[in-house]
């Protein structure tokens, strides 16, 4: 089943990054005019650095769960199994 999955995971991976970069772009916009801190930037004040990567990383796991669940359940919905690891099937 992991091998039938691989190409949608991916596919559902990619979407997902694009979603929560431009998510996170909307959220940042309404917080700060500016565009968000970089690491690789001098002088970025500390506290307004991690709360962008704060903000971003909660996003981006948030929405990568959510895709990456919602494509394992319609894969799951098709073919009648769960691809990865199934706690029910293990009891």
């Amino acid at each position: 089943m992991k091998f039938l999955f691989a190409p949608i995971g991916i596919g559902a991976g990619l979407v997902a990054g694009i979603a929560a970069k431009k998510a996170f772009e909307r959220i940042w916009a309404a917080i700060d005019d500016e565009e968000p801190p970089e690491p690789d930037r001098r002088g970025v004040p500390t506290v307004k650095l991690i709360t962008a990567l704060a903000i971003e990383g909660a996003i981006f796991r948030v929405v990568k769960g959510l895709t990456d669940h919602g494509a394992r359940s319609g894969f799951a919905s098709l073919t009648g199994r769960w691809p990865g690891e199934d706690p029910v099937q293990a009891e």
